[in-house]
């Protein structure tokens, strides 16, 4: 197939992409490449899949224009923002997908507290200029990314897709929830196959730098104390990242399928019963980790304790996800198989590689 993947100087997006071109794919990326995190890791991410040659060459990326990668021919990669929606339709002429995955979003839950307009943009905007191009360029194979966020306060464990999750917490879980109500429209409307991912807690190597296990092993390696949010109360259905690829394969592959039983009455949003083609999974680890676990694992593999500043839960957290995964596993055979210190080992692995740490954890650059 020909597969435009949005976001792929982002942590899902950009391992996504390259999982693709190993099979065969042929595949267009899509970034913006905004300052909301270090942009040298996102330029590193380039690197690693052949659009650039160096960090400092990311500083240079043209806008709007197509850059094939220097390693792989069938990969393409342009710099645009969804909300664009000129360019964008231009794109969707030229290149004629087959497929569109959309993981382009402005990520972050706290950061939606502070820097609200940046989440209309992207998140409400830019999913409606993937529609309406989807629309109009006879698309019919759309996935995107949702997020676990939008279950909210939810107390009942595991989070289902038959949950009602009309009350989110925060403006990121709220622009998320939208996506999919958008998605189903569309869906009915147009005859556009439509899959939503809620994602639960992805890590792994090439994570965010807003992330926790980014975080903690910043402040280990620096010395400094890590904020423990909820006194450590936190349980997190922690997902790595190739187990979260597999199952963004396997849903972009299997939509040509008519989707089951949609009963508003009780809030299950799971599928149609106008039968059409449209379905949210949640596409976790189904084994939540309690955050003190996790942090040792950090210590386990670093071989050092980390001084841990004890905290109040913030605004927009949620004090516990876990993930129902019954629906992808049975629909798609989905089967997520890394255990968290496995996967932990392999993120310190990368981060201690590219940011020039030797194993002891001191840094070769001085």
């Amino acid at each position: 197939m020909k597969i435009l993947v949005t976001g792929t100087a982002g942590f899902i997006g950009s391992h996504l992409a390259i999982k693709l071109l190993q099979r065969g794919d042929e595949v267009v990326g899509l970034d913006n490449i905004n300052d909301y995190y270090d942009q040298n890791v996102k330029y590193g991410r380039l690197q690693r899949s052949g659009i650039i040659n160096s960090l400092e060459e990311g500083e240079n990326i043209p806008y709007g224009e197509l850059l094939t990668s220097k390693t792989d021919s069938n990969y393409k990669f342009i710099k645009l923002n969804l909300e664009d929606k000129e360019a964008m339709f231009k794109l969707f002429e030229s290149e004629k997908f087959d497929a569109v995955c959309n993981l382009a979003a402005q990520a972050g839950v706290r950061y939606s507290l502070t820097n609200p307009d940046a989440y209309m943009g992207s998140n409400i905007i830019g999913f409606m200029n993937i529609l309406e191009a989807c629309r109009h360029h006879n698309v019919k194979n759309l996935s995107y990314a949702s997020s676990s966020s939008v279950y909210g306060s939810n107390t009942k464990l595991p989070f289902s897709t038959s949950d009602n999750v009309d009350h989110p917490i925060s403006l990121y879980a709220a622009s998320k929830k939208s996506n999919e109500l958008m998605a189903h429209t569309y869906s009915h409307l147009f005859g556009i196959s439509t899959t939503g991912l809620r994602f639960f807690t992805v890590y792994g190597p090439w994570g965010r730098p807003d992330m926790a296990l980014f975080l903690f092993t910043k402040a280990a390696l620096e010395g400094r104390a890590i904020d423990v949010f909820n006194n450590g109360e936190m349980l997190r259905d922690f997902t790595y990242i190739d187990d979260i690829v597999e199952g963004i394969i396997r849903v972009i592959d299997s939509q040509k399928e008519i989707r089951p039983t949609y009963l508003p009455l009780n809030g299950d949003t799971s599928g149609s019963k106008e039968q059409v083609k449209y379905k949210v999974y949640n596409i976790g680890n189904n084994n939540p980790v309690k955050l003190m676990d996790f942090i040792t694992a950090i210590e386990n593999k670093l071989g050092k304790n980390i001084e841990k500043n004890m905290m109040p839960i913030q605004p927009g957290d949620v004090p516990a996800t876990y993930a129902d995964v019954t629906d992808l596993v049975s629909d798609l055979g989905y089967q997520p198989a890394t255990p968290v210190q496995e996967g932990i080992d392999k993120f310190i692995d990368w981060y201690l590689d590219f940011f020039r740490f030797d194993k002891e954890g001191n840094k070769i650059d001085g």
